[in-house]
C-alpha cells in the first residue's frame, strides 16, 4: 500500500537565491516534485536538481495556467501518490500567496503539510532601494494591500486607514489599478506630491525602479515588467539605492539528511 506523502508550502522569497531560508533550500533538494508559480525567479529555479519533476501552475492577470481549485486537487493527488511535494511560491506563502487556501484543501483531505516562510517582496525592495518601511518621525506603521481583486472586482479597501499620514502603504499586484488607488488616496487627503516608488523584480539582476510622486507613479511605471511593487509614503524620500548583490546561480544544494 502506498504511504501518503506530504506537501511543503514554501516561500521562494523575492528572487535572490541567497535570501532563501536554509529550510527552503534543503526542501528543494529533497522534493520528488516541485509545483511552482510564475513569479519564482529563474535563479531560484536553477537550484532545483535537474532530475526533479517540475509542474508550472503560474498565473498572470486574466490568464491562469491552472485555476486555484485545480491546483488544490493537484497537490492532494500528488501527496496521495506518496510523493514529497514542494509547493513553491514567490515571496511568502501567507502574504497574498493563497497558501492558506491550499493548506485548507490539504487539511480537508487529511494530507500532512507545513509552511516555510519566505522574505516578502516589500522587505526585498526595502533592502535594495534603501527605503525603510517604517522610520521614526515619518512612518509608525506599514500596510500591505493587494491592488488586485478576484474576477476583476472593484477595490474595496480601508481608504481612510490607508490615507493616514504616518503609514507606509505597500501595494502588491497593483500595476493595473495604481492610478485609481492614487486618485482615491489624493481624494482622501494625501498630497499629490507624496513620494512614491515602483520596484520591478526586486533583488534580482532585472530589478528596475521608478521614484516619483503619488499622482505620477502609475504613469511613469507603466513600462516596468511584472512583478511590480508600489511603495507610497514619506519614507520613499529616503531612497538611497543599494548595490545589488552578486547573485549566485551555482549555490551547492544542501545535502539530504
Amino acid at each position: 500500500m502506498t504511504t501518503e506523502g506530504q506537501v511543503h508550502l514554501v516561500g521562494a522569497g523575492p528572487g535572490d537565491p541567497e535570501l532563501l531560508t536554509l529550510r527552503a533550500h534543503r526542501l528543494l533538494s529533497e522534493a520528488d516534485v516541485i509545483v511552482y508559480d510564475r513569479l519564482v525567479s529563474p535563479e531560484i529555479m536553477a537550484l532545483i536538481p535537474a532530475a526533479t519533476r517540475r509542474i508550472s501552475v503560474g498565473k498572470a492577470t486574466s490568464h491562469h495556467t491552472m485555476p486555484q481549485e485545480a491546483i488544490n486537487r493537484l497537490l492532494v493527488d500528488l501527496a496521495r501518490q506518496g510523493l514529497n511535494v514542494v509547493r513553491l511560491k514567490g515571496g511568502d506563502p501567507l502574504i497574498f500567496g493563497r497558501g492558506s487556501e491550499e493548506a485548507e484543501a490539504l487539511r480537508d483531505a487529511g494530507i500532512a503539510h507545513d509552511y516555510v516562510p519566505g522574505i516578502t517582496a516589500a522587505q526585498g525592495a526595502a533592502s535594495t532601494t534603501g527605503v525603510p518601511l517604517t522610520h521614526r518621525g515619518l512612518a509608525t506603521g506599514v500596510r500591505y494591500v493587494t491592488g488586485h481583486r478576484a474576477a476583476d472586482a472593484a477595490l474595496d479597501l480601508d481608504w481612510d486607514g490607508l490615507a493616514r499620514p504616518d503609514t507606509t502603504l505597500v501595494i502588491y499586484m497593483g500595476a493595473a489599478t495604481m492610478a485609481a488607488i492614487a486618485a482615491e488616496l489624493i481624494r482622501r487627503g494625501r498630497p499629490a506630491d507624496l513620494p512614491a516608488m515602483a520596484v520591478a523584480s526586486a533583488t534580482t539582476p532585472r530589478e528596475a525602479r521608478v521614484v516619483s510622486t503619488l499622482s505620477q507613479v502609475a504613469e511613469e511605471a507603466a513600462g516596468l515588467e511584472a512583478p511590480v511593487l508600489f511603495i507610497v509614503g514619506e519614507v520613499v524620500s529616503l531612497c538611497v539605492a543599494q548595490p545589488l548583490p552578486e547573485l549566485l546561480t551555482d549555490l551547492p544544494m544542501v545535502a539530504n539528511a
